[in-house]
Formats: structure tokens, sequence, C-alpha cells
């Protein structure tokens, strides 16, 4: 027999698996996931439109300082 095959019918024919139990049902890791997520989306959210809440402070310094400052196109 080859070290392959000889392997390969150890593992086929074992008895004892080394199987590690879980510290919580499985349903409960979702659970715990999905919650992480629905906070961090909170998150995300509440950061939505920031830069418009100041339009007028930037409006009022691109005024003042004239449009060098303003815009990307150099």
């Amino acid at each position: 027999m080859s070290l392959s095959s000889t392997v390969l019918t150890g593992i086929l024919t074992s008895e004892s698996v080394n199987a590690r139990e879980l510290p919580m049902e499985a349903w409960a890791y979702g659970l715990i996931t999905l919650s992480i997520f629905a906070v961090l989306g909170f998150v995300v959210a509440s950061y939505r439109d920031v830069a418009n809440r100041h339009r007028a402070k930037a409006e009022a310094f691109a005024a003042r300082h004239g449009a060098e400052h303003g815009g990307h196109g150099h």
C-alpha cells in the first residue's frame, strides 16, 4: 500500500473525531453578525450628506478667497 492510500484508509475508518463544540448555538453567531452590521450601517448612514450641512460656510469661503482656491482643476 502506498502512503496516501494508508492515510486515506485511516481517515475513513477512524472512529473518533476531534470535533469541538461551539460555545453557543450556530444561529446566535448570525444574530451577532447581523447586529454588528446594523450598527455599522447606522454609523455610515449618519454621515450621509455631511458636506451639504455647511454649504453656506463653503460658499462664503469661496466668495472671500476667490476661485483660485476652489475646485480641483489646476
